[in-house]
């Protein structure tokens, strides 16, 4: 009886790590199915398989969870979809010199264990979502060079003072009002 728990456990376990890939498999199935991909960058991306990790452009960590995205001058073009924001282990999330458009989803804000947010030199437009000052491990955020406008959120220019951020370039965009220099407290 005791054995058959253990055999009962063990494939529980196994069945949810099957589940979580597939999980991150299907998140990234369809955001390739929302691109115009003319480089075929994205074509090993073939839902059928366990999990991605044996995609190109992807990374995963010993437990098979995505960690990394590279994907930077791919000519991919399309949006980002709200649905990346479920890729809890992402780490890197490299996107730069493309041709992906439409806004940076609030969603982005859930990868709490992100260091870097490159995606710079694309067609991304609205504005920075506040939500991304909840990205308190990230180290590198470029945005330059789209077609960004509004204001950057006061909370994101916290994340120097208050989190790990060492690199935000906002420039090259529309954004509208003036920038202050902060005291050590962000005010």
């Amino acid at each position: 009886m005791r054995s058959q728990c253990l055999l009962f456990l063990l494939l529980a376990c196994l069945a949810f790590v099957y589940v979580d890939c597939s999980y991150e498999g299907d998140v990234l199935y369809a955001w390739k199915i929302k691109l115009d991909d003319p480089n075929n960058s994205l074509q090993s991306w073939d839902q059928t398989l366990a999990n991605p990790c044996t995609w190109f452009h992807v990374t995963c960590n010993v437990n098979n969870n995505v960690t990394r995205l590279d994907l930077g001058n791919a000519g991919l073009k399309g949006p980002l979809i709200p649905e990346l924001g479920n890729l809890i282990n992402l780490r890197y999330f490299e996107v730069y010199e493309n041709k992906i458009n439409g806004s940076i989803p609030s969603e982005i804000g859930k990868l709490s264990n992100l260091i870097s947010l490159e995606l710079y030199n694309n067609h991304l437009s609205g504005s920075i979502p506040s939500s991304l000052a909840n990205l308190t491990s990230l180290r590198f955020m470029r945005l330059s060079h789209n077609n960004l406008t509004g204001t950057v959120p006061k909370e994101v220019f916290q994340l120097i003072s208050f989190g790990k951020l060492v690199t935000l370039d906002v420039s090259d965009n529309y954004f509208s009002g003036t920038l202050r220099a902060t005291n050590s407290t962000g005010n």
